[in-house]
């Protein structure tokens, strides 16, 4: 078993500054791009570190619009001037990587890494391979980056587009986004006094899980909150600002919290009302009912995380879970590849927590070092790309489906949790030296692991869809109860409309006829899903060897 990260020493972290590369995969998303490496820059200004050298930026480009690429490039440049050494790794230079393997790596890095067929993919077709394809071949990128720089002082930083350099906190007066955790220096201790291989923070601001697995909580928050503006007066002052800081910590936000080991939420939260000046409760309806659709791009309202300080090295502890868009490595570490990756599920994180943690054990830790996660845009309510989701009609009472998002986060489910259940017990992967045929009977034990847990999360998905069944019967029935005072005025039309298009989309998503749950219940389906998992884990030995290969050619 792995020794605990040593003890810190009475040396100070400046002493050994650690290189940094931050790696951002983005895909269509200039906006969220740009205001994350502004973020940077302000970050950097207030906690400058080293002499300007220590840090560069790899933007790993996924986009699929040709001005986007042109516009990322052209960020790229733009950050260079600003004293930021910024490396934009476009699909051209993407492909032309692939084509020049030694190794074929499907299974990490789609179809296209075939050796001798990636410069057959057409260029425009080339955008949205996932997160986890475009953070592998971007690892390939790094690999090449440093293949002969001194690797000891150096560590590698994942990230998203979607997060900034700072974290959101609750004072009394609202909340506030600000530049309080010295990110540079404070991993560079916990590097420099530990023996940390990898290490995840978590986010602040918006939930980092889909709103596949959110549903149920919010809708519960949702029908609280229209109960108590039932029972008040529409036009006294808002009420609604509450207590500083009722935080949605300890993935509160998640319906299925206890799969994690978090105990279920025992009461609903309130709506904290985000209105400034003097306004009426019906203001602050009206303010919520417009957020309401929100949700659906990944916002949860009610249940925001803010940021608490702590101790930074107390703070370290054994980790399980890999957050992708906000862990630390050491270049040793580069042979944890996104596992899966071509299969484009959901939940590929914390399944190569559980890689990693069976590994390395101790080494692998945690620490209280969050960034801000902004899911969407301030204006709209909508996020720039979001794969799996699509809107019709967005003009009028948008239609939103997540159908495509909320199978990929059940089958990714699937994937976390036999992956949990074969690593506590078996040896997910053999030694790079030793990968032999894998043998049917461990291809027996793999497909009945996947049979158990798929039956369980089915009861489990299919249990949470008839409370939301249930929730939303009540909402609707207050929704348009002739007697609530937001009924009786038509200056209340248009709260009432966004609500009823709330729960229209609720139901579209979660209702007994929806696409996201007739898919994960429909046996073909099943049939399909279990053999691609299947596969994917019994070839994961052989990838791994792969990659491995790979990088020593490197």
């Amino acid at each position: 078993m792995s020794s605990p990260p040593t003890s810190p020493t009475a040396e100070p972290a400046s002493s050994a500054q650690h290189r940094f590369i931050i790696v951002i995969p983005v895909a269509d998303r200039p906006r969220h791009i740009r205001a994350c490496l502004d973020s940077l820059h302000q970050l950097l200004q207030r906690y400058p570190y080293g002499d300007g050298d220590r840090i560069s930026v790899l933007i790993a480009d996924d986009s699929a619009e040709a001005v986007h690429v042109a516009a990322n490039r052209a960020l790229a440049a733009e950050f260079n001037r600003r004293g930021l050494t910024t490396v934009h790794f476009g699909p051209d230079e993407q492909m032309a990587l692939l084509a020049a393997l030694e190794t074929d790596l499907p299974g990490v890095c789609g179809a296209a890494s075939r050796q001798g067929t990636c410069c057959a993919a057409h260029r425009e077709n080339f955008g949205h391979k996932g997160q986890g394809v475009m953070r592998n071949i971007a690892y390939l990128k790094v690999a090449e980056l440093i293949k002969n720089t001194p690797a000891d002082k150096l560590l590698i930083w994942s990230l998203d587009s979607d997060q900034e350099f700072c974290v959101k906190v609750a004072t009394p007066e609202g909340d506030r986004e600000v530049y309080s955790v010295d990110y540079f220096h404070d991993l560079d201790t916990i590097f420099s006094r530990t023996d940390a291989l990898v290490l995840t923070g978590k986010v602040v601001g918006d939930p980092p899980v889909s709103p596949a697995v959110m549903a149920g909580n919010f809708l519960a928050d949702v029908l609280g909150f229209l109960q108590r503006m039932a029972a008040s007066d529409p036009a006294a002052a808002c009420r609604q600002h509450g207590d500083a800081g009722q935080a949605g910590g300890d993935a509160t936000y998640h319906d299925m919290a206890d799969l994690f080991g978090f105990r279920q939420a025992a009461t609903t939260y309130r709506y904290r009302c985000t209105l400034a000046g003097a306004h009426s409760e019906a203001d602050c309806c009206a303010h919520f009912a417009a957020r309401l659709n929100s949700f659906f791009y990944g916002e949860h309202p009610t249940r925001i995380s803010y940021y608490q300080p702590a101790d930074l090295l107390r703070s370290v502890q054994p980790a399980r879970t890999v957050y992708q868009g906000n862990y630390v490595f050491r270049p040793e570490a580069l042979k944890y590849f996104a596992p899966f990756a071509s299969l484009r599920l959901r939940m590929s994180g914390p399944t190569l927590g559980r890689i990693i943690q069976s590994e390395i054990g101790a080494r692998f830790v945690s620490a209280n070092l969050p960034m801000l996660h902004k899911r969407t845009l301030e204006s709209g309510g909508q996020s720039e790309f979001r794969p799996g989701i699509a809107t019709a009609a967005p003009n009028f009472a948008p239609v939103i489906d997540i159908s495509g998002e909320f199978e990929r986060q059940f089958y990714g489910d699937v994937m976390l949790f036999s992956i949990e259940r074969l690593a506590r017990e078996h040896t997910i992967r053999e030694p790079a030296n030793a990968v032999q045929q894998v043998s049917l009977g461990c291809s027996d034990l793999v497909a009945n692991t996947l049979d158990v847990v798929r039956a369980e999360l089915l009861e489990k998905y299919n249990s949470r869809q008839r409370a939301i069944v249930d929730c939303l019967q009540v909402l609707d029935k207050l929704l348009h109860d002739p007697a609530c005072w937001w009924n009786r005025a038509p200056e209340h039309a248009a709260t009432v409309a966004n609500f009823a298009a709330f729960t229209a989309n609720i139901a579209h998503n979660f209702g007994p006829d929806s696409a996201g749950h007739l898919r994960i219940n429909a046996a073909a389906g099943w049939a399909r899903w279990r053999a691609e998992l299947l596969a994917a884990i019994i070839a994961y030995p052989a990838d791994r060897a792969a990659w491995e290969a790979q990088l020593c050619a490197h």
